[in-house]
């Protein structure tokens, strides 16, 4: 039997004359180089042992160009100590050499020196002529990692800076480009959109994520075109589908969530008493999960609640989809979109036949194989379904599921949060990504006009807080009257809701798992409505809680009701009775009733009549 990786007889003698030749020192670097060419697409361990060979008996003043090529094949081989071996030895005989230095980035990446990884990037920042085509290429490359480096480190305002360089030598390059537009929204640099030369404004939106989008567009057409873009330049072509054309017919319908948040994440924490209820005499339920094993509370409530449980973090995308097309699920509800950690290539090869997206997007997700969205009237409303690949799913009282099990810890007192005790305190508990400044603005008008009020917001990124700080003195506001909250654990986080008098929505994006638990501990949230999904998420929980005084669809309203309550005392307390009412009786946090609403859609879906 042949060896896996021989290569066809014909061939062989000439890789063993190339051998003996490259040993006696009768091959040229040329020659050598153009052979190690053939061979290492039919069998690349032999090249690798041809240049070895070569190197050993071989001197030239080009033989960085051999160790950089027998470095490829090592690299691509696994072998990533081999690798930075003769990468490093290439670098010794040419330091200017960057190729070998960026593949030396590469090497020590995966062996997890992220230290050593990026000062090979940075020597190439420091050195590199981007006058230079060639140089060019590898500069950006560095600058481009350097920035990814630094992102995932937690540096924010170096990897702005890193992206920034990189569009400034080259302003067409898409994936930098909205990355670097997500950078500047979760740093609450603004204007977010800032013209670079050779970068408009009007490239940088079309190239800016359907992520990005919702928190800085308030329209629903824009964040469709974000969307389908997204589906257009980064997702394969799907050449075929996995799922029947017919329905199955199973005596329970088997539905299954996907999703990388079945763990401590908001959208955990809103589906995991759904997945509790589900009627078990009508509905099979399965989990197909690619989450981090955080041990959470939540992650082992969700898992117990499956009636089955698949990890596929292992999985290629083909492979989880065959894996789900072998389970015959009936319904597949995708709670991801493209969100982080998102794989829609899954969804895309459609291996259900009815596939739904829920909560995790708060937007289209401008997938073909996504057939429905769950929605209700206010979130979607019937003249805004044009903006949506999918068509919506509506159920009666609220989209929005909840978890009536979460629990909080002991209310704090003021001063324990750092709070004036005798003050209004408005809060804003949203990430800092969804700050605009026409909002923040705003706040800063509510508070000039509430002279004993402070503003409580969450502390998200060290470089946001600074932003917003000198954003408020800017505005005449003084430092002191801006309170930032560290992160914490979910039951004191739930407990902070109890100490602040109203709660300060952001616009575009609403708050949405953050709105539910403020109107669960009671606390009052006021809202600006828009017409995209993200702009109208508190104001369908407002809607189902039957307060739509506190829905504005302007921000001057929303500025006058924000003043007006915050001089209202005991409107605030009746409304904190009200909230305590529809905690106990009402229909937004009704999830048995949501639960069959939603199970009565299911069914419907599979079998019509």
């Amino acid at each position: 039997m042949a060896k896996k990786n021989a290569l066809p007889q014909t061939t062989q003698p000439d890789f063993a004359q190339a051998t003996l030749q490259a040993w006696n020192g009768q091959l040229g670097l040329l020659q050598l180089l153009e052979l190690c060419n053939q061979l290492s697409e039919q069998n690349a361990p032999l090249a690798a042992v041809l240049y070895q060979t070569w190197l050993k008996r071989n001197r030239t003043t080009h033989d960085h160009l051999a160790l950089f090529n027998l470095g490829v094949i090592l690299f691509n081989e696994g072998d990533y100590a081999g690798a930075g071996e003769v990468y490093s030895r290439a670098i010794r005989l040419a330091p200017d050499f960057l190729q070998p230095r960026f593949n030396l980035g590469l090497v020590h990446e995966r062996l997890g020196q992220f230290d050593i990884a990026t000062a090979q990037w940075q020597w190439i920042e420091t050195h590199a002529d981007a006058s230079d085509p060639e140089q060019r290429q590898f500069l950006l490359m560095a600058v481009n990692n350097l920035g990814r480096h630094y992102e995932e480190q937690g540096r924010l305002a170096d990897a702005l800076h890193s992206l920034t360089k990189s569009l400034r030598i080259e302003p067409n390059q898409p994936d930098v480009i909205h990355h670097w537009v997500f950078l500047r929204a979760k740093q609450c640099v603004w204007p977010v959109y800032e013209p670079l030369p050779g970068l408009p404004e009007a490239m940088q939106r079309e190239y800016t994520s359907a992520m990005a989008m919702i928190s800085i567009s308030e329209d629903p057409q824009q964040q469709l075109i974000a969307a389908q873009n997204y589906v257009r330049n980064k997702m394969a072509p799907v050449t075929h589908k996995l799922a029947p054309e017919k329905p199955y017919k199973h005596k329970k319908l088997r539905i299954a969530y996907c999703s990388s948040d079945f763990c401590l994440h908001p959208v955990a924490q809103l589906t995991v008493e759904l997945f509790e209820l589900h009627n078990r005499d009508q509905f099979e339920v399965y989990g197909f999960d690619w989450s981090r094993e955080d041990g959470s509370p939540i992650r082992q409530r969700v898992i117990k609640a499956m009636d089955h449980f698949e990890r596929i973090h292992h999985l290629s995308d083909e492979a989880a989809a065959q894996l789900i097309r072998q389970h015959e699920i009936d319904i597949l509800i995708d709670l991801q979109g493209q969100t982080l950690g998102a794989r829609p290539a899954i969804v895309a090869l459609r291996p259900a036949p009815i596939q739904i997206t829920y909560l995790g997007l708060p937007a289209t997700t401008g997938l073909p194989s996504i057939d429905y969205v769950i929605a209700d009237k206010f979130l979607i409303p019937e003249d805004q379904a044009q903006y949506y690949s999918e068509k919506p799913l509506y159920l009666p009282d609220v989209y929005q599921s909840s978890d009536r099990k979460r629990k909080h810890a002991a209310i704090p007192t003021r001063s324990s949060c750092g709070l004036p005790e005798g003050a209004v305190v408005f809060c804003s508990f949203n990430n800092n990504y969804k700050f605009t400044e026409e909002m923040f603005d705003c706040w800063m008008r509510i508070l000039k006009r509430t002279p004993n009020s402070v503003l409580w917001l969450l502390a998200d990124n060290p470089w946001a807080q600074a932003n917003l700080i000198a954003h408020a003195q800017g505005a005449g506001i003084d430092m002191t009257r801006l309170i930032f909250a560290p992160r914490v654990s979910p039951e004191d986080y739930l407990a902070r809701f109890a100490v602040a008098d109203l709660f300060l929505d952001t616009y575009p994006f609403n708050a949405g798992t953050t709105a539910n638990d403020a109107l669960w501990m009671g606390l009052p949230v006021l809202t600006r409505t828009g017409k995209t999904f993200a702009s109208r998420m508190a104001g369908a929980l407002l809607t189902a809680a039957g307060m739509p005084e506190l829905i504005t669809y302007d921000v001057a309203s929303y500025e006058e009701q924000a003043v007006a309550l915050a001089n209202s005392p005991d409107k605030l307390k009746a409304m904190r009775k009200q909230l305590d009412g529809v905690r106990k009786n009402g229909v937004l946090f009704d999830t048995p009733r949501l639960v069959k609403n939603l199970e009565e859609q299911f069914k419907h879906l599979v079998r019509p009549h």
